[in-house]
Protein backbone atom coordinates (compact mmCIF):
# COMPACT_ATOMS: atom_id res chain seq x y z
CA UNK A 1 0.00 0.00 0.00
CA UNK A 2 1.30 3.47 -0.87
CA UNK A 3 0.39 6.53 1.14
CA UNK A 4 2.13 9.15 -0.99
CA UNK A 5 2.52 9.84 -4.66
CA UNK A 6 4.42 12.04 -7.01
CA UNK A 7 2.21 14.92 -7.94
CA UNK A 8 2.27 16.83 -11.21
CA UNK A 9 4.84 19.47 -11.93
CA UNK A 10 4.08 22.73 -10.15
CA UNK A 11 2.15 25.39 -11.99
CA UNK A 12 4.13 27.98 -13.85
CA UNK A 13 4.95 31.03 -11.81
CA UNK A 14 5.05 34.53 -13.27
CA UNK A 15 8.77 35.16 -13.85
CA UNK A 16 8.22 38.90 -13.59
CA UNK A 17 6.83 38.38 -10.10
CA UNK A 18 9.99 36.48 -9.17
CA UNK A 19 12.14 39.33 -10.49
CA UNK A 20 10.00 41.90 -8.64
CA UNK A 21 10.50 39.93 -5.43
CA UNK A 22 14.27 39.93 -5.95
CA UNK A 23 14.65 43.57 -7.06
CA UNK A 24 14.47 45.29 -3.62
CA UNK A 25 17.40 43.20 -2.40
CA UNK A 26 19.47 44.23 -5.42
CA UNK A 27 18.49 47.90 -5.27
CA UNK A 28 19.64 48.04 -1.67
CA UNK A 29 23.13 48.29 -3.25
CA UNK A 30 22.06 51.03 -5.67
CA UNK A 31 25.40 52.85 -5.50
CA UNK A 32 27.40 49.84 -6.63
CA UNK A 33 24.73 48.93 -9.20
CA UNK A 34 24.99 52.41 -10.77
CA UNK A 35 28.80 52.35 -10.88
CA UNK A 36 28.81 48.82 -12.31
CA UNK A 37 26.48 49.85 -15.12
CA UNK A 38 28.64 52.89 -15.86
CA UNK A 39 31.67 50.60 -16.18
CA UNK A 40 29.61 48.28 -18.38
CA UNK A 41 28.73 51.15 -20.73
CA UNK A 42 32.34 52.33 -21.03
CA UNK A 43 33.60 48.78 -21.62
CA UNK A 44 31.08 48.17 -24.41
CA UNK A 45 31.79 51.49 -26.11
CA UNK A 46 35.47 50.59 -26.13
CA UNK A 47 34.72 47.07 -27.38
CA UNK A 48 32.55 48.31 -30.28
CA UNK A 49 35.22 50.86 -31.33
CA UNK A 50 37.93 48.19 -31.48
CA UNK A 51 36.94 46.83 -34.97
CA UNK A 52 36.82 50.39 -36.33
CA UNK A 53 40.45 50.98 -35.33
CA UNK A 54 41.30 47.55 -36.75
CA UNK A 55 39.70 48.49 -40.09
CA UNK A 56 41.70 51.72 -40.24
CA UNK A 57 44.86 49.76 -39.42
CA UNK A 58 44.21 47.20 -42.18
CA UNK A 59 43.35 49.86 -44.74
CA UNK A 60 46.48 51.85 -43.82
CA UNK A 61 48.70 48.81 -44.26
CA UNK A 62 46.98 47.99 -47.55
CA UNK A 63 48.22 51.14 -49.34
CA UNK A 64 50.84 50.95 -52.15
CA UNK A 65 54.39 50.58 -50.88
CA UNK A 66 55.27 54.13 -51.92
CA UNK A 67 52.61 55.50 -49.56
CA UNK A 68 52.94 52.86 -46.80
CA UNK A 69 53.49 54.15 -43.27
CA UNK A 70 52.60 52.67 -39.92
CA UNK A 71 49.12 54.05 -38.96
CA UNK A 72 50.15 54.96 -35.40
CA UNK A 73 46.87 56.64 -34.50
CA UNK A 74 44.82 53.57 -35.47
CA UNK A 75 47.30 51.28 -33.71
CA UNK A 76 47.24 53.38 -30.52
CA UNK A 77 43.44 53.63 -30.62
CA UNK A 78 43.12 49.88 -31.07
CA UNK A 79 45.41 49.16 -28.12
CA UNK A 80 43.69 51.70 -25.87
CA UNK A 81 40.23 50.38 -26.76
CA UNK A 82 41.27 46.80 -25.97
CA UNK A 83 42.78 47.94 -22.66
CA UNK A 84 39.67 49.89 -21.64
CA UNK A 85 37.45 46.92 -22.52
CA UNK A 86 39.39 44.68 -20.16
CA UNK A 87 39.91 47.19 -17.33
CA UNK A 88 36.34 48.45 -17.14
CA UNK A 89 35.00 44.93 -17.53
CA UNK A 90 36.99 43.82 -14.48
CA UNK A 91 35.92 46.92 -12.53
CA UNK A 92 32.29 46.08 -13.33
CA UNK A 93 32.78 42.54 -12.01
CA UNK A 94 34.51 43.76 -8.85
CA UNK A 95 31.83 46.34 -8.09
CA UNK A 96 28.96 43.92 -8.68
CA UNK A 97 30.41 41.09 -6.60
CA UNK A 98 29.16 42.73 -3.39
CA UNK A 99 25.71 43.20 -4.96
CA UNK A 100 25.40 39.52 -5.89
CA UNK A 101 26.69 38.04 -2.66
CA UNK A 102 24.92 40.64 -0.51
CA UNK A 103 21.57 39.95 -2.21
CA UNK A 104 22.01 36.19 -1.70
CA UNK A 105 22.82 36.74 1.97
CA UNK A 106 19.81 39.01 2.54
CA UNK A 107 17.35 36.71 0.75
CA UNK A 108 18.67 33.59 2.50
CA UNK A 109 18.50 35.34 5.89
CA UNK A 110 14.95 36.54 5.27
CA UNK A 111 13.79 33.07 4.19
CA UNK A 112 15.46 31.53 7.25
CA UNK A 113 13.88 34.08 9.61
CA UNK A 114 10.52 33.55 7.93
CA UNK A 115 10.75 29.77 8.33
CA UNK A 116 11.54 30.18 12.03
CA UNK A 117 8.53 32.49 12.36
CA UNK A 118 6.10 30.04 10.74
CA UNK A 119 3.79 28.00 12.90
CA UNK A 120 4.47 24.56 14.30
CA UNK A 121 1.73 23.27 11.99
CA UNK A 122 3.87 24.18 8.93
CA UNK A 123 7.00 22.55 10.34
CA UNK A 124 5.17 19.38 11.32
CA UNK A 125 4.09 18.97 7.69
CA UNK A 126 7.33 19.87 5.91
CA UNK A 127 10.12 17.64 4.62
CA UNK A 128 13.46 18.96 5.83
CA UNK A 129 15.48 17.53 2.94
CA UNK A 130 13.24 18.99 0.23
CA UNK A 131 13.08 22.32 2.03
CA UNK A 132 16.84 22.72 2.37
CA UNK A 133 17.33 21.66 -1.26
CA UNK A 134 14.83 24.33 -2.40
CA UNK A 135 16.70 27.02 -0.46
CA UNK A 136 20.09 25.84 -1.72
CA UNK A 137 18.98 25.85 -5.35
CA UNK A 138 17.17 29.15 -4.93
CA UNK A 139 20.20 31.01 -3.55
CA UNK A 140 22.42 29.58 -6.28
CA UNK A 141 19.80 30.67 -8.81
CA UNK A 142 20.01 34.25 -7.53
CA UNK A 143 23.77 34.27 -8.01
CA UNK A 144 23.47 32.88 -11.53
CA UNK A 145 20.67 35.25 -12.51
CA UNK A 146 22.45 38.38 -11.32
CA UNK A 147 25.88 37.43 -12.66
CA UNK A 148 24.75 36.42 -16.13
CA UNK A 149 22.22 39.23 -16.45
CA UNK A 150 24.85 41.87 -15.71
CA UNK A 151 27.83 40.13 -17.28
CA UNK A 152 26.22 38.61 -20.37
CA UNK A 153 22.61 39.52 -21.19
CA UNK A 154 22.79 43.29 -20.78
CA UNK A 155 26.26 43.61 -22.37
CA UNK A 156 25.12 41.55 -25.36
CA UNK A 157 21.92 43.53 -25.85
CA UNK A 158 23.85 46.80 -25.51
CA UNK A 159 26.44 45.60 -28.01
CA UNK A 160 23.76 44.55 -30.48
CA UNK A 161 22.29 48.04 -30.37
CA UNK A 162 25.70 49.69 -30.81
CA UNK A 163 26.79 47.40 -33.66
CA UNK A 164 23.49 47.93 -35.48
CA UNK A 165 24.00 51.69 -35.19
CA UNK A 166 27.55 51.47 -36.57
CA UNK A 167 26.43 49.32 -39.51
CA UNK A 168 23.65 51.77 -40.37
CA UNK A 169 26.08 54.68 -40.09
CA UNK A 170 28.88 53.24 -42.23
CA UNK A 171 27.19 50.84 -44.65
CA UNK A 172 24.07 49.99 -46.56
CA UNK A 173 20.92 49.31 -44.53
CA UNK A 174 20.94 45.68 -45.64
CA UNK A 175 23.78 44.92 -43.19
CA UNK A 176 21.81 46.19 -40.20
CA UNK A 177 18.64 44.47 -41.49
CA UNK A 178 20.38 41.10 -41.86
CA UNK A 179 21.94 41.45 -38.41
CA UNK A 180 18.64 42.28 -36.70
CA UNK A 181 16.73 39.63 -38.64
CA UNK A 182 19.21 36.94 -37.62
CA UNK A 183 19.12 38.05 -33.99
CA UNK A 184 15.31 38.22 -33.97
CA UNK A 185 15.00 34.72 -35.47
CA UNK A 186 17.55 33.38 -33.00
CA UNK A 187 15.86 34.95 -29.96
CA UNK A 188 12.32 33.94 -30.97
CA UNK A 189 13.39 30.36 -31.67
CA UNK A 190 15.24 30.18 -28.34
CA UNK A 191 12.31 31.61 -26.38
CA UNK A 192 9.77 29.28 -27.97
CA UNK A 193 11.77 26.09 -27.50
CA UNK A 194 13.03 26.99 -24.02
CA UNK A 195 9.50 27.63 -22.77
CA UNK A 196 8.54 24.14 -23.90
CA UNK A 197 11.59 22.71 -22.12
CA UNK A 198 10.83 24.32 -18.77
CA UNK A 199 8.25 21.67 -17.85
CA UNK A 200 11.07 19.11 -17.77
CA UNK A 201 13.15 21.30 -15.45
CA UNK A 202 10.26 21.90 -13.07
CA UNK A 203 9.50 18.19 -12.95
CA UNK A 204 13.18 17.47 -12.29
CA UNK A 205 13.16 19.95 -9.39
CA UNK A 206 10.04 18.43 -7.86
CA UNK A 207 11.31 14.86 -8.11
CA UNK A 208 14.78 15.86 -6.90
CA UNK A 209 13.31 17.53 -3.79
CA UNK A 210 11.03 14.55 -3.13
CA UNK A 211 13.88 12.05 -3.49
CA UNK A 212 16.19 14.13 -1.32
CA UNK A 213 13.48 14.56 1.31
CA UNK A 214 12.82 10.82 1.46
CA UNK A 215 16.54 10.06 1.68
CA UNK A 216 17.12 12.47 4.57
CA UNK A 217 13.94 11.29 6.30
CA UNK A 218 15.15 7.69 6.11
CA UNK A 219 18.64 8.61 7.32
CA UNK A 220 17.28 10.65 10.24
CA UNK A 221 15.15 7.65 11.18
CA UNK A 222 17.94 5.14 10.52
CA UNK A 223 17.22 3.10 13.65
CA UNK A 224 13.52 2.79 12.84
CA UNK A 225 14.36 1.64 9.31
CA UNK A 226 16.67 -1.03 10.73
CA UNK A 227 14.19 -2.08 13.43
CA UNK A 228 11.60 -3.01 10.81
CA UNK A 229 14.02 -4.22 8.13
CA UNK A 230 12.73 -1.67 5.62
CA UNK A 231 16.01 -0.85 3.85
CA UNK A 232 14.72 -2.27 0.56
CA UNK A 233 11.40 -0.46 0.95
CA UNK A 234 13.12 2.90 1.52
CA UNK A 235 15.50 2.25 -1.38
CA UNK A 236 12.55 1.52 -3.68
CA UNK A 237 10.80 4.74 -2.65
CA UNK A 238 13.97 6.74 -3.30
CA UNK A 239 14.67 4.94 -6.58
CA UNK A 240 11.11 5.53 -7.82
CA UNK A 241 11.57 9.31 -7.69
CA UNK A 242 15.10 9.07 -9.10
CA UNK A 243 13.86 7.04 -12.11
CA UNK A 244 11.29 9.74 -12.79
CA UNK A 245 14.05 12.33 -12.44
CA UNK A 246 16.19 10.42 -14.99
CA UNK A 247 13.32 10.36 -17.51
CA UNK A 248 12.84 14.12 -17.20
CA UNK A 249 16.60 14.72 -17.35
CA UNK A 250 16.91 12.71 -20.58
CA UNK A 251 14.02 14.62 -22.19
CA UNK A 252 15.65 17.84 -21.01
CA UNK A 253 18.98 16.90 -22.63
CA UNK A 254 17.44 15.76 -25.95
CA UNK A 255 15.43 18.98 -26.23
CA UNK A 256 18.63 20.91 -25.47
CA UNK A 257 20.43 19.19 -28.36
CA UNK A 258 17.58 20.06 -30.74
CA UNK A 259 17.66 23.64 -29.54
CA UNK A 260 21.41 23.91 -30.12
CA UNK A 261 21.06 22.53 -33.65
CA UNK A 262 18.37 25.06 -34.52
CA UNK A 263 20.39 27.94 -33.07
CA UNK A 264 23.47 26.86 -35.02
CA UNK A 265 21.50 26.77 -38.25
CA UNK A 266 20.12 30.29 -37.75
CA UNK A 267 23.54 31.75 -36.91
CA UNK A 268 25.21 30.03 -39.87
CA UNK A 269 22.63 31.41 -42.32
CA UNK A 270 22.97 34.92 -40.90
CA UNK A 271 26.78 34.95 -40.92
CA UNK A 272 26.93 33.58 -44.48
CA UNK A 273 24.54 36.24 -45.74
CA UNK A 274 26.52 39.10 -44.12
CA UNK A 275 29.86 37.84 -45.42
CA UNK A 276 28.34 37.49 -48.88
CA UNK A 277 27.23 41.13 -48.78
CA UNK A 278 30.70 42.22 -47.59
CA UNK A 279 32.51 40.27 -50.31
CA UNK A 280 30.11 41.62 -52.93
CA UNK A 281 30.80 45.18 -51.76
CA UNK A 282 34.55 44.69 -52.20
CA UNK A 283 34.07 43.27 -55.71
CA UNK A 284 31.89 46.23 -56.65
CA UNK A 285 34.44 48.68 -55.20
CA UNK A 286 32.08 50.05 -52.58
CA UNK A 287 33.96 48.48 -49.64
CA UNK A 288 37.59 47.93 -48.73
CA UNK A 289 39.30 44.88 -47.27
CA UNK A 290 39.28 46.76 -43.97
CA UNK A 291 35.48 46.94 -44.19
CA UNK A 292 35.30 43.18 -44.61
CA UNK A 293 37.52 42.78 -41.56
CA UNK A 294 35.30 45.20 -39.59
CA UNK A 295 32.12 43.33 -40.50
CA UNK A 296 33.80 39.99 -39.74
CA UNK A 297 35.05 41.30 -36.41
CA UNK A 298 31.55 42.48 -35.52
CA UNK A 299 30.16 39.12 -36.50
CA UNK A 300 32.65 37.38 -34.21
CA UNK A 301 32.03 39.84 -31.36
CA UNK A 302 28.27 39.64 -31.73
CA UNK A 303 27.43 36.05 -32.50
CA UNK A 304 29.88 34.45 -30.08
CA UNK A 305 28.13 36.00 -27.03
CA UNK A 306 24.78 35.62 -28.79
CA UNK A 307 25.39 31.88 -29.04
CA UNK A 308 26.27 31.93 -25.35
CA UNK A 309 23.17 34.02 -24.74
CA UNK A 310 21.06 31.03 -25.71
CA UNK A 311 22.71 28.99 -22.96
CA UNK A 312 22.39 31.90 -20.53
CA UNK A 313 18.71 32.37 -21.29
CA UNK A 314 18.06 28.70 -20.66
CA UNK A 315 19.99 28.80 -17.41
CA UNK A 316 18.26 32.01 -16.33
CA UNK A 317 14.91 30.31 -16.87
CA UNK A 318 16.19 27.38 -14.84
CA UNK A 319 17.38 29.79 -12.15
CA UNK A 320 13.94 31.42 -12.07
CA UNK A 321 12.36 27.98 -11.71
CA UNK A 322 14.72 27.28 -8.81
CA UNK A 323 14.05 30.66 -7.21
CA UNK A 324 10.28 30.35 -7.46
CA UNK A 325 10.20 27.45 -5.00
CA UNK A 326 12.30 29.38 -2.50
CA UNK A 327 10.26 32.57 -2.83
CA UNK A 328 7.07 30.53 -2.49
CA UNK A 329 8.21 29.78 1.06
CA UNK A 330 7.81 33.49 1.79
CA UNK A 331 4.17 33.13 0.72
CA UNK A 332 3.40 30.93 3.72
CA UNK A 333 1.79 33.24 6.23
CA UNK A 334 2.35 33.12 9.96
CA UNK A 335 -0.52 31.33 11.60
CA UNK A 336 0.40 32.89 14.95
CA UNK A 337 1.50 36.53 14.80
CA UNK A 338 1.85 39.37 17.28
CA UNK A 339 -1.12 41.68 17.50
CA UNK A 340 -0.56 45.31 16.49
CA UNK A 341 0.55 47.14 19.61
CA UNK A 342 1.37 43.96 21.53
CA UNK A 343 3.24 44.78 24.74
CA UNK A 344 6.38 43.21 26.14
CA UNK A 345 5.83 40.94 29.13
CA UNK A 346 8.15 41.87 31.97
CA UNK A 347 7.65 40.05 35.25
CA UNK A 348 9.77 38.40 37.92
CA UNK A 349 6.78 36.30 38.97
CA UNK A 350 3.88 35.12 36.88
CA UNK A 351 0.50 33.57 37.49
CA UNK A 352 -0.94 31.27 34.83
CA UNK A 353 -4.50 30.40 33.86
CA UNK A 354 -6.50 28.71 31.12
CA UNK A 355 -9.95 30.19 30.70
CA UNK A 356 -12.51 27.88 28.96
CA UNK A 357 -9.99 26.89 26.28
CA UNK A 358 -11.10 24.96 23.20
CA UNK A 359 -8.57 23.77 20.64
CA UNK A 360 -8.15 21.34 17.75
CA UNK A 361 -5.30 20.76 15.34
CA UNK A 362 -7.88 20.23 12.61
CA UNK A 363 -11.34 21.71 12.43
CA UNK A 364 -12.96 18.27 12.56
CA UNK A 365 -10.86 16.95 15.46
CA UNK A 366 -11.13 18.94 18.67
CA UNK A 367 -8.49 18.14 21.30
CA UNK A 368 -9.41 20.38 24.27
CA UNK A 369 -12.93 21.12 25.47
CA UNK A 370 -13.56 24.06 27.83
CA UNK A 371 -10.37 23.49 29.83
CA UNK A 372 -10.05 25.88 32.75
CA UNK A 373 -7.53 26.06 35.59
CA UNK A 374 -5.30 28.59 37.30
CA UNK A 375 -1.89 28.52 38.93
CA UNK A 376 -0.92 31.37 41.27
CA UNK A 377 2.51 32.92 41.01
CA UNK A 378 5.00 30.51 42.54
CA UNK A 379 2.47 27.67 42.65
CA UNK A 380 2.54 24.30 40.96
CA UNK A 381 -0.06 22.48 38.90
CA UNK A 382 0.27 18.90 37.67
CA UNK A 383 -1.69 17.56 34.70
CA UNK A 384 -2.19 13.81 34.37
CA UNK A 385 -4.21 11.60 32.09
CA UNK A 386 -3.96 8.87 29.50
CA UNK A 387 -2.06 9.26 26.23
CA UNK A 388 -3.91 11.52 23.80
CA UNK A 389 -5.82 13.29 26.56
CA UNK A 390 -4.36 16.66 25.44
CA UNK A 391 -1.70 17.15 28.14
CA UNK A 392 1.17 18.24 25.88
CA UNK A 393 -1.20 20.46 23.91
CA UNK A 394 -1.39 22.69 26.99
CA UNK A 395 2.31 23.53 26.77
CA UNK A 396 2.06 24.23 23.03
CA UNK A 397 -0.75 26.70 23.67
CA UNK A 398 1.21 28.27 26.51
CA UNK A 399 4.18 28.84 24.19
CA UNK A 400 1.79 30.18 21.52
CA UNK A 401 2.76 27.60 18.94
CA UNK A 402 -0.99 27.68 18.33
CA UNK A 403 -3.82 29.94 19.47
CA UNK A 404 -6.97 28.55 21.11
CA UNK A 405 -10.07 28.32 18.94
CA UNK A 406 -12.03 29.60 21.92
CA UNK A 407 -11.18 30.89 25.37
CA UNK A 408 -7.85 32.35 26.44
CA UNK A 409 -4.51 31.51 28.00
CA UNK A 410 -3.50 34.18 30.52
CA UNK A 411 -0.31 35.22 32.29
CA UNK A 412 -0.77 37.60 35.21
CA UNK A 413 -4.46 37.82 34.31
CA UNK A 414 -3.86 39.06 30.76
CA UNK A 415 -4.41 37.17 27.50
CA UNK A 416 -0.98 36.13 26.21
CA UNK A 417 -2.07 37.29 22.74
CA UNK A 418 -1.73 40.82 24.12
CA UNK A 419 1.99 40.21 24.67
CA UNK A 420 4.72 39.73 22.10
CA UNK A 421 5.52 36.09 21.46
CA UNK A 422 9.22 36.57 22.15
CA UNK A 423 8.59 38.06 25.58
CA UNK A 424 6.12 35.31 26.53
CA UNK A 425 8.57 32.58 25.56
CA UNK A 426 11.39 34.34 27.36
CA UNK A 427 9.43 33.87 30.60
CA UNK A 428 8.94 30.11 30.14
CA UNK A 429 11.41 27.26 30.40
CA UNK A 430 10.55 23.74 29.31
CA UNK A 431 11.95 20.25 29.63
CA UNK A 432 10.12 18.44 26.80
CA UNK A 433 9.18 14.80 26.70
CA UNK A 434 11.08 14.24 23.44
CA UNK A 435 14.47 15.92 23.80
CA UNK A 436 16.18 16.74 20.50
CA UNK A 437 19.65 18.27 20.68
CA UNK A 438 21.65 20.26 18.15
CA UNK A 439 24.47 18.48 16.35
CA UNK A 440 27.07 20.31 18.44
CA UNK A 441 28.74 19.88 21.80
CA UNK A 442 27.20 19.15 25.20
CA UNK A 443 28.32 22.58 26.40
CA UNK A 444 26.67 24.29 23.44
CA UNK A 445 23.38 22.48 24.01
CA UNK A 446 23.27 23.43 27.69
CA UNK A 447 24.29 27.05 26.96
CA UNK A 448 21.48 27.25 24.39
CA UNK A 449 19.14 27.94 27.29
CA UNK A 450 20.85 31.31 27.70
CA UNK A 451 23.32 32.17 24.91
CA UNK A 452 26.20 34.14 26.38
CA UNK A 453 26.21 32.29 29.68
CA UNK A 454 29.64 31.76 31.22
CA UNK A 455 31.30 28.36 31.48
CA UNK A 456 30.83 28.43 35.26
CA UNK A 457 27.09 29.03 34.85
CA UNK A 458 26.85 26.15 32.38
CA UNK A 459 28.65 23.84 34.82
CA UNK A 460 26.41 24.97 37.68
CA UNK A 461 23.30 24.12 35.63
CA UNK A 462 24.83 20.75 34.72
CA UNK A 463 25.49 20.00 38.39
CA UNK A 464 21.89 20.85 39.24
CA UNK A 465 20.72 18.44 36.50
CA UNK A 466 23.06 15.69 37.79
CA UNK A 467 24.96 15.44 34.52
CA UNK A 468 28.22 17.23 35.37
CA UNK A 469 30.01 14.13 36.70
CA UNK A 470 29.14 12.23 33.52
CA UNK A 471 30.34 15.06 31.27
CA UNK A 472 33.54 15.51 33.29
CA UNK A 473 34.33 11.82 32.81
CA UNK A 474 34.32 12.17 29.01
CA UNK A 475 37.68 12.73 27.25
CA UNK A 476 36.43 15.97 25.64
CA UNK A 477 34.26 17.05 28.56
CA UNK A 478 31.80 19.78 27.63
CA UNK A 479 33.28 19.86 24.11
CA UNK A 480 31.97 16.35 23.40
CA UNK A 481 29.83 16.27 20.21
CA UNK A 482 26.36 14.83 20.74
CA UNK A 483 25.70 13.83 17.10
CA UNK A 484 22.63 14.32 14.93
CA UNK A 485 19.63 15.03 17.20
CA UNK A 486 21.79 13.95 20.16
CA UNK A 487 21.96 10.31 19.04
CA UNK A 488 25.36 9.79 20.71
CA UNK A 489 23.74 10.24 24.12
CA UNK A 490 21.30 7.93 25.84
CA UNK A 491 17.72 9.00 26.43
CA UNK A 492 18.43 9.80 30.09
CA UNK A 493 21.57 11.77 29.26
CA UNK A 494 19.70 13.81 26.68
CA UNK A 495 16.93 14.54 29.14
CA UNK A 496 19.39 15.74 31.78
CA UNK A 497 20.97 18.05 29.21
CA UNK A 498 17.49 19.42 28.53
CA UNK A 499 16.91 19.92 32.25
CA UNK A 500 20.23 21.78 32.58
CA UNK A 501 19.29 23.94 29.59
CA UNK A 502 15.98 24.91 31.14
CA UNK A 503 17.60 25.62 34.52
CA UNK A 504 20.19 27.87 32.89
CA UNK A 505 17.40 29.93 31.34
CA UNK A 506 15.99 30.49 34.87
CA UNK A 507 12.50 31.72 33.87
CA UNK A 508 9.58 32.56 36.20
CA UNK A 509 7.46 29.78 34.61
CA UNK A 510 8.70 26.18 34.30
CA UNK A 511 7.06 23.44 32.25
CA UNK A 512 8.07 19.82 32.85
CA UNK A 513 6.55 17.72 30.07
CA UNK A 514 7.30 14.15 31.22
CA UNK A 515 10.67 15.61 32.29
CA UNK A 516 11.97 12.43 33.92
CA UNK A 517 10.29 9.83 31.72
CA UNK A 518 13.59 8.59 30.23
CA UNK A 519 15.37 8.21 33.57
CA UNK A 520 15.81 5.21 35.78
CA UNK A 521 14.08 5.25 39.16
CA UNK A 522 17.19 6.15 41.18
CA UNK A 523 18.21 9.01 38.90
CA UNK A 524 14.61 10.15 38.64
CA UNK A 525 14.33 10.52 42.41
CA UNK A 526 17.59 12.47 42.62
CA UNK A 527 16.62 14.83 39.83
CA UNK A 528 13.05 15.10 41.07
CA UNK A 529 14.30 16.39 44.41
CA UNK A 530 16.46 18.91 42.52
CA UNK A 531 13.53 19.96 40.33
CA UNK A 532 11.36 20.45 43.39
CA UNK A 533 14.02 22.68 44.91
CA UNK A 534 14.47 24.70 41.71
CA UNK A 535 10.72 25.09 41.24
CA UNK A 536 10.43 26.89 44.58
CA UNK A 537 9.22 30.42 43.90
CA UNK A 538 8.48 29.66 40.25
CA UNK A 539 5.14 28.93 38.65
CA UNK A 540 5.35 25.30 37.58
CA UNK A 541 3.24 23.30 35.14
CA UNK A 542 4.02 19.58 35.39
CA UNK A 543 2.76 17.20 32.72
CA UNK A 544 3.31 13.74 34.10
CA UNK A 545 2.64 10.09 33.55
CA UNK A 546 4.22 8.78 36.75
CA UNK A 547 1.93 9.98 39.52
CA UNK A 548 4.64 9.48 42.12
CA UNK A 549 6.45 12.54 40.74
CA UNK A 550 3.55 14.95 41.34
CA UNK A 551 2.17 14.00 44.76
CA UNK A 552 3.50 17.26 46.23
CA UNK A 553 1.98 19.51 43.55
CA UNK A 554 -0.29 22.26 44.89
CA UNK A 555 -3.06 21.19 42.52
CA UNK A 556 -3.60 18.23 40.21
CA UNK A 557 -5.71 18.20 37.05
CA UNK A 558 -6.98 14.98 35.48
CA UNK A 559 -7.64 15.18 31.73
CA UNK A 560 -9.63 12.63 29.76
CA UNK A 561 -10.56 13.19 26.12
CA UNK A 562 -9.51 16.82 26.38
CA UNK A 563 -11.83 17.52 29.30
CA UNK A 564 -11.08 18.17 32.97
CA UNK A 565 -12.73 15.25 34.77
CA UNK A 566 -11.16 15.73 38.20
CA UNK A 567 -9.01 18.25 40.04
CA UNK A 568 -7.69 18.79 43.54
CA UNK A 569 -4.75 17.85 45.74
CA UNK A 570 -3.26 14.36 45.76
CA UNK A 571 -4.94 13.42 49.03
CA UNK A 572 -8.29 14.89 48.02
CA UNK A 573 -8.28 13.01 44.71
CA UNK A 574 -7.43 9.73 46.42
CA UNK A 575 -10.26 10.30 48.90
CA UNK A 576 -12.67 10.90 46.01
CA UNK A 577 -11.88 7.40 44.74
CA UNK A 578 -12.34 8.38 41.11
CA UNK A 579 -10.25 8.26 37.96
CA UNK A 580 -7.09 9.55 39.66
CA UNK A 581 -7.39 7.02 42.49
CA UNK A 582 -7.66 4.16 40.00
CA UNK A 583 -4.59 5.43 38.10
CA UNK A 584 -2.66 5.66 41.37
CA UNK A 585 -3.66 2.18 42.44
CA UNK A 586 -2.67 0.71 39.06
CA UNK A 587 0.76 2.35 39.07
CA UNK A 588 1.43 1.40 42.68
CA UNK A 589 0.60 -2.23 41.95
CA UNK A 590 2.95 -2.24 38.94
CA UNK A 591 5.71 -0.75 41.08
CA UNK A 592 5.20 -3.43 43.69
CA UNK A 593 5.41 -6.16 41.04
CA UNK A 594 8.67 -4.79 39.64
CA UNK A 595 11.62 -6.76 41.10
Amino acid sequence: MRFSHTGPAPARRDDWQTLKTLWPYVWAFRGRVTLAFACLLVAKLANVSTPIYLKDLIDGLGMPSTQLTVPLAALAGYGLARLMTGVFGELRDALFARVTQGSIQQVASRVFRHLLALSLRFHMGRRTGGLTRDIERGTKGIGFLLNFTVFNVLPTLLEIAMVTGVLLWRYDWIFAALTLATIAAYVLFTLKVTERRMVYRRTMNTLDSQANGKAIDALLNYETVKYFGNETYESRRYDHDMRGWVDSAVRNQVSLNLLNMGQGLIITIGMTALLWQSARGVVLGRMTVGDVVLVSAYLTQLYAPLNFLGFVYREIKHALADMERMFDLLGHHQEVADRPGATVLQADQASLSFDAVDFGYQADRQILHQVSFSVPAGGSLAVVGSSGAGKSTLSRLLFRFYDPTAGAVRINGRDIRDYTQDSVRAHIGIVPQDTVLFNDTIGYNIAYGRPGATQDEVIEAARAAHIHDFVASLPQGYDTPVGERGLKLSGGEKQRVAIARALLKSPPILVFDEATSALDTRTERAIQDQLDRIAQGRTTLIIAHRLSTIVHADHILVLEGGRVVEQGTHDALLARDGRYARMWELQQSRTAETP
